[in-house]
């Protein structure tokens, strides 16, 4: 039987990306449609890139002048690094076109810059998805002039697969939870539709401390998501399996009636009889308990009718095993 906790959980997506400008300029074409799934690497929006490709052009022009010149000047440098050893041109003029070349050096490194920063903001003017993932709504059309300043987002993007649900446990289930080290733990999660299925994940996250005000660990747990049936924002019933009790002894839950003096059972004895037995019941799992102490392996108990029994009543069993085995029937005092 499993051990294990159950708990309201909270779908949220592993990343989500507010998609934004990097270059003014007019948004000139949307090559996707709001609420699709779009990949890693996709086109999204297209910026005017005409005054980005002109900006490109001179920075090109401007590094190629400046490396013309400045190839110019180291010749005529080390022309005049020679001249001086012979005294034909004093040692200032040497060290004037020795610092001119230095200077023109200097431009070309620059206008590198440059030019790399004009390829750059030429690629940005055709905005890409950053990750896998679904669209939200569009805030921004073709034909607006869009401002990285703005800080508005063109889109939203959640990734959905695969995706984490986030709950909390009691932290006196914390001994539990590190107990297992590297061990890998199943969580079970259930969203409130009626139709849907209970699907499969792995625990991946375990909160580094206690939130005092409630006394809980955050957990996330991380599922596939394949068939998107898990969605950012939902509520879904969360059960996380602690451990399983290979030798546990289970009897149906409602078999256990609660009294005065506690909780116990009926057992039918051998010779027809019933006894009442006070059994410890440790957990529930479904419509079954688990129990600690009061019955063993093999005895019958009585799951209806409990409250027209009495200790040392004799029962007839109709449509279920007998006493000793046989099909027979319901619990009949």
């Amino acid at each position: 039987m499993p051990v294990q906790v159950t708990a309201t959980g909270t779908v949220e997506p592993i990343q989500t990306v507010a998609v934004v400008p990097q270059v003014d300029g007019i948004l000139r074409r949307v090559r996707f449609g709001e609420g699709e799934a779009v990949v890693a690497g996709q086109v999204l929006f297209e910026i005017d890139p005409r005054s980005y490709q002109a900006a490109l052009q001179q920075a090109e022009a401007n590094l190629g002048r400046d490396v013309a010149q400045s190839e110019n000047a180291v010749r005529e440098a080390e022309r005049y690094a020679a001249l001086v050893e012979n005294a034909s041109v004093s040692r200032e003029d040497y060290q004037s076109r020795r610092a001119s070349a230095d200077a023109l050096l200097a431009a070309v490194r620059a206008d590198s810059a440059a030019l790399a920063m004009a390829r750059l903001n030429l690629e940005y003017a055709t905005i890409r998805a950053p990750i896998a993932g679904r669209t939200g709504g569009l805030l921004v059309r073709a034909g607006n002039v869009v401002r990285p300043a703005a800080g508005t987002p063109l889109v939203t993007i959640n990734q959905l697969q695969p995706i984490l649900v986030r709950f909390a446990v009691p932290a006196g289930q914390l001994p539990t939870l590190l107990r297992g080290g590297g061990r890998a733990r199943r969580v079970l999660a259930r969203p409130g539709r009626d139709s849907a299925a209970v699907l499969l994940g792995d625990l991946s996250f375990i909160d580094n401390h206690v939130d005092s005000a409630t006394g809980t660990v955050l957990l996330k747990g991380r599922f596939p998501n394949r068939d998107e049936t898990l969605w950012p924002g939902e509520f879904v019933d969360v059960t996380l399996v602690l451990a399983v009790d290979s030798g546990a002894i289970v009897i149906p839950a409602q078999a256990v009636v609660s009294g005065q003096q506690g909780t116990y059972v009926f057992v039918v004895m051998p010779d027809g009889r019933v006894k009442q037995h006070a059994v410890t019941v440790a957990r529930t799992v479904d419509t079954l308990a688990v129990i600690a102490a009061g019955v063993m392996p093999g005895d019958l108990v009585v799951i209806d009718g409990q409250l027209r029994l009495t200790p040392d009543a004799r029962v007839e069993i109709r449509g279920g095993p007998t006493v000793e085995g046989s099909l027979g029937g319901g619990v009949q005092p």
